[in-house]
């Protein structure tokens, strides 16, 4: 007999781990996997703070997940087209730290994609499992942006910006590029590149089987071709992995995300901007995914 997903809203973990501590006194337990949803763009912004990823809305969650005092595994399933580097990297550490801490394997599961920081946090995991279709990789670094300095020329606006500091004009999308500018920014991107690159090679070690100009260009594969490249473990989905190493008796306990007071208070003039600053989140979210057609 199979069982069906448990989900658990983040307050009632203590309850959940009391029942579990008086049932396993009558019988063996079975084999308890929190799962830990990933699901994004890794983006600090104030649209982003509430709907996407950052440490400061997975932090409880990922807390939660390696609470229960029996505790066979932590599963994550993730579907991001990346972002934030900064971000990326602390949530995966702060996955490993609790993994080390409990001692209990982590297990990654791709749905959709899982490129840019979506894959640095699927690195967070020991082993990690695709569809064949997925979209893992793109391991690379990119800055995307506008010039607008000859738009702004041609309504006659003049552009005022004071600084101290020669290079707090870097990057300013109202002025023209520069050899100088260019040259700080690749800089910038390798530092961040060095350390994707160093990461991968930490978490996939001898399992990588392709060389660095094959991996760290900045591509994406399917499922099915990551696995060649040993960037993934193996093909399969999050219930059918679990069942077959942990048995049919598996629990899987989905960790939900509670709404936020501030989404409760809805007609308020706080609600309101929360609500405006969704919006522009919203839009800025849909053309990311777009790239991957998704």
């Amino acid at each position: 007999m199979t069982n069906p997903v448990d989900a658990a809203i983040l307050p009632s973990m203590d309850f959940a781990d009391l029942i579990d501590t008086v049932t396993a006194r009558f019988t063996p337990p079975a084999p308890l996997v929190t799962v830990l949803r990933l699901e994004g763009v890794i983006a600090a912004g104030a649209g982003f703070r509430r709907r996407g990823l950052n440490i400061a809305t997975q932090d409880a969650l990922i807390e939660a997940a390696f609470k229960p005092r029996h505790l066979t595994a932590v599963a994550l399933a993730i579907n991001s087209p990346g972002g934030s580097p900064a971000q990326s990297a602390l949530i995966a550490k702060r996955i490993r730290a609790h993994a080390e801490d409990r001692k209990v394997p982590v297990l990654g599961f791709v749905e959709d994609v899982a490129a840019s920081g979506g894959y640095w946090l699927a690195l967070a995991a020991d082993e990690i499992f695709t569809d064949p279709t997925s979209l893992v990789g793109s391991i690379g670094v990119v800055s995307a942006g506008f010039g607008l300095h000859e738009a702004i020329a041609r309504l006659g606006i003049e552009r005022r910006l004071h600084t101290k500091g020669a290079n707090k004009r870097l990057l300013d999308p109202f002025q023209p590029e520069t050899p100088d500018g260019l040259a700080r920014l690749d800089l910038l991107q390798t530092d961040i590149h060095e350390a994707f690159k160093d990461w991968v090679r930490q978490r996939r070690g001898d399992r990588l089987k392709g060389d660095d100009e094959t991996l760290f260009q900045g591509d994406v594969w399917t499922g099915t071709r990551a696995l060649e490249l040993g960037l993934i473990d193996g093909l399969g989905d999050l219930r059918a992995v679990m069942r077959t190493r942990y048995g049919e008796r598996v629990r899987l306990r989905e960790l939900i995300r509670p709404r936020s007071l501030l989404r409760r208070l809805t007609g308020t003039e706080a609600a309101k901007a929360a609500w405006a600053d969704d919006l522009v989140a919203a839009v800025e979210e849909r053309l990311i995914w777009d790239r991957w057609s998704l």
